[in-house]
């Protein structure tokens, strides 16, 4: 037989074959059984045998060739494409440093021979990165990142084979921006709202320390809140310094010297007021302006008992030489110049002058007393009493008490029959008429200028007198346990807390909240201020904390409105005038705000005090002995009401509820002894917070009917009579009632 009939391979896991082409020639193809992959085994070696087509001699069947080793290598063909191990990676830098690796970023690739199945490059495909990454997968930072500009970066990676065949997916890279450890607070708000009527607010909900150090054994926190910008020092409720003194428990008999302009209380109305009305009511004296207090003003029979209180900010003048600057004084009117009593600064001194009048001991007495504080002069607002016990005279400052550093004797004043002129801003310099003039002008500013016959003897009511109705408060001091020792001041604008747990520390400072109890408080910024020192183990200072400043910012409240209706005209006989005509008979005042609840979220309206109204007459002022505004003493009964009168008009003041200032009002009466005018016009207008929030005026005009027959009087407090004509308004007509047959 000479044809090659097949083919023998020797080996289990050869997955090949071989095939006759030509038995002549016995050619033959080696194929393989089915897919090869490289992956699972590159190389393969086997045995090969040719056999015959017969069958050998004694049956033993074909006859095989000698034996070949057959070696196969298998080529490899790029169909993976590289994977990353993970599709996120994180890592962090310091600002400030450039790293010659940050991380590394890995892929992988299924091939099974190098050129395809190694990792040849990697490439970051995000646009204007400062980062770059080499063949092996290391990422680095090209440039110093700062972490208040940028803390995090996103960047996407892909990968490439030797086939620069690309990664399916991109792997994601975040790097983090680490700040530099600086001791100092985190987590805190340079700016916080308060929304007027919220109560408390929270100011530090999120804050701690970072100390860059390991324990600290001992951490002390002082939060102070600056209000100097609004007001007189604080948020103070704007009331007069007058009602004020009610309002604490003073007794009565006080003299307010600045109060807010109205038609009687006129004198102020040429000052400059300073802060405007949306803060407490102040005046600015710049060295060019003065006031005359009226004489039926001056408060009479000061014995050796009196007190004078004011609010004042005052600072040295740049470029004034060092001369008397005078808050108020008692002068004589003409011939002489002779100080009574006064209050002045003097080289950032306060004195007080008190000249007493001549006994039948004519000896040296205590006379002037001097107090030299740095509160003088540090242009912010302070609250002044001065209470006189002569011979002892005691200054308080803020609630504090202050002896005199020094006190001069002088001989008494010779009684005379010169009348005196009291006045705030400057001192009167009487003598010749036509050369009398202010001297010794005041440069500051004045609020609450007051003087009260007899002694203020409760520190209590000095203190309820110059308190905040705005400052600090801490929420739940009782979680606070024994670990810190926190100290608030009586005017809440100061909290100090002490502490050996860092934990503690920053959990006790969460707590710290503002609070503003005013109805409508002064719109605006409070500054805050909090400083930090921090002991550690064995050292005295081991880091510094900088102090940080931060802003709670009040927003505007809502405004009240002041609504006063009734009659506008009245009709009445001139006859019946001298009898008194009650002008205000049907009078309505209204003063309401809407606010929300803000745990319901409905609307609700808040009723409010007023604290003066003024009935002005329009035209030609009230005759004197022939016409005038009367109120009897008995409608002040169980009120906080006071009244003055004038040739223009009538004031009533008192801080009260505008139910009692209704009542008070309708009692007014109108008199005329003599009436030779046909009309009478009279406007009446309301405050409220000392002028903050005024009424629209309200007129009413009085026609008097001249030559009608006179009638019986009437009690307007009672059912009108048939002879009384009531027109009630329509929307053509305006509000009146005539009085006639």
């Amino acid at each position: 037989f000479c044809e090659i009939c097949g083919f023998h391979v020797h080996g289990l896991s050869a997955p090949f074959e071989a095939v006759v082409l030509n038995r002549t020639s016995g050619e033959g193809r080696l194929r393989a059984r089915g897919p090869i992959d490289c992956e699972r085994q590159r190389e393969f070696t086997f045995i090969i045998q040719a056999r015959d087509c017969g069958t050998g001699p004694e049956g033993h069947g074909e006859k095989r060739s000698h034996k070949a080793v057959v070696h196969v290598e298998v080529g490899d063909v790029n169909e993976f494409s590289p994977v990353f191990g993970q599709l996120e990676y994180h890592g962090s830098v310091t600002e400030g440093k450039v790293y010659d690796s940050i991380l590394q970023v890995q892929a992988s690739d299924q091939d099974c021979s190098p050129q395809y199945s190694q990792i040849c490059n990697y490439q970051i495909t995000s646009q204007d990165t400062a980062f770059a990454i080499d063949r092996n997968g290391n990422i680095r930072n090209t440039a110093s990142l700062n972490f208040d500009k940028k803390s995090h970066y996103k960047i996407h990676v892909t990968a490439f084979d030797c086939g620069q065949k690309r990664a399916a997916q991109d792997a994601v890279v975040h790097i983090h921006v680490q700040p530099i450890c600086k001791p100092g607070w985190q987590g805190w708000s340079k700016l916080i709202d308060y929304e007027p009527g919220t109560g408390s607010k929270l100011l530090f909900p999120k804050m701690h320390l970072e100390t860059c150090v390991g324990w600290v054994s001992w951490i002390r926190t002082t939060v102070e809140l600056e209000t100097s910008g609004a007001g007189r020092g604080c948020d103070r409720q704007s009331h007069s310094e007058r009602a004020l003194q009610k309002l604490c428990g003073a007794s009565s008999g006080s003299t307010d010297l600045l109060p807010a302009p109205s038609g009687v209380f006129n004198w102020t109305a040429t000052l400059v007021a300073d802060g405007g009305r949306d803060s407490d009511l102040s005046y600015r004296f710049d060295g060019r302006q003065a006031a005359k207090i009226p004489d039926w003003v001056v408060p009479q029979n000061l014995t050796d008992q009196f007190t004078i209180t004011t609010w004042m900010k005052h600072g040295p003048s740049p470029g004034q030489r060092a001369e008397k600057e005078t808050l108020l004084c008692n002068s004589d009117k003409t011939e002489m110049n002779r100080h009574h009593y006064s209050l002045y600064v003097h080289n950032c001194r306060l004195v007080f002058l008190l000249r007493t009048d001549y006994t039948q001991t004519d000896s040296f007495r205590p006379a002037e007393f001097h107090w030299k504080l740095e509160q003088i002069c540090d242009k912010e607002w302070h609250y002044y009493v001065i209470s006189v016990d002569f011979p002892v005279v005691t200054l308080y400052v803020d609630g504090v008490t202050y002896d005199p550093y020094l006190v001069t004797d002088d001989w008494p004043i010779h009684s005379s029959q010169i009348d005196l002129q009291l006045t705030v801003g400057a001192c009167w310099q009487g003598g010749e008429v036509s050369k009398a003039k202010f001297t010794q002008y005041f440069r500051g500013s004045l609020s609450g200028l007051t003087i009260r016959s007899g002694k203020i003897a409760s520190q209590k009511i000095i203190s309820c007198l110059q308190t905040c109705k705005e400052g600090l408060d801490i929420t739940s001091p009782e979680s606070l346990r024994q670990r810190i020792k926190f100290h608030l001041n009586p005017a809440q604008s100061l909290v100090v807390m002490e502490g050996e747990d860092l934990e503690q520390m920053n959990a006790a400072l969460r707590k710290v909240s503002y609070i503003n109890s005013r109805q409508f408080p002064t719109k605006g910024a409070r500054h805050l201020r909090i400083s930090t020192a921090v002991q550690c183990f064995g050292e005295d200072v081991c880091i510094s904390v900088p102090d940080i400043e931060a802003v709670v910012m009040v927003m505007q409240p809502s405004e009240p409105r002041i609504i006063i209706t009734g009659a506008e005209h009245l009709t009445v006989p001139a006859s019946n005038l001298a009898l008194g005509l009650s002008l205000f008979r049907d009078l309505h005042i209204i003063s309401t705000v809407t606010n929300t609840d803000h745990r319901s979220g409905a609307l609700k309206e808040i009723a409010h005090n007023l604290d003066y109204c003024d009935i002005m007459v329009l035209g030609e002022e009230l005759r004197a002995g022939l016409e005038s505004l009367e109120l009897h003493h008995s409608a002040l009964l169980g009120k906080h009401l006071e009244y003055a009168n004038s040739s223009t008009g009538m004031s009533i003041y008192g801080v009260d509820s505008i139910s009692h200032y209704t009542e008070v009002i309708r009692q007014v009466r109108y008199q005329s002894r003599q009436a030779v005018d046909s009309v009478r016009t009279f406007r009446l207008t309301c405050s409220e917070l000392n002028g903050r929030y005024t009424s629209d005026q309200y007129m009413l005009q009085v026609n008097i009917l001249h030559g009608e027959e006179a009638f019986e009087h009437v009690n307007h407090a009672m059912a009108p009579p048939k002879y009384m004509q009531i027109i009630h308004p329509t929307v053509t007509e305006s509000n009146s009632y005539s009085l006639g047959e």
